[in-house]
């Protein structure tokens, strides 16, 4: 069973299908998050970078980076309530 906290984006709260920052969570992937399009390991490297990109982006109306992989039900709450308490 996988860590749920490292599957999940820091900034926006998505689901990711690999760990953004690795199985530790410390080697960052490189890759782009579908919903907030935020590059793990480039805009979210520490806690201010972290709540610095996720204001502009909930600022710019939340928009998802990758509109086709919207999840059916898409509720932008409860996705930000999948956040770790440390990345808030």
């Amino acid at each position: 069973m996988h860590n749920h906290e490292f599957y999940v984006c820091r900034v926006c709260g998505a689901e990711q299908l690999d760990p953004p920052w690795g199985e530790d969570g410390q080697i960052p992937s490189y890759d782009i998050c579908d919903c907030c399009g935020v590059e793990f390991g480039y805009e979210d490297m520490n806690l201010e970078s972290i709540k610095h990109y996720r204001q502009k982006w909930l600022d710019s109306g939340a928009n998802l980076f990758r509109k086709k992989n919207k999840p059916e039900n898409w509720s932008l709450d409860r996705q930000l309530q999948n956040i770790p308490d440390r990345y808030r």
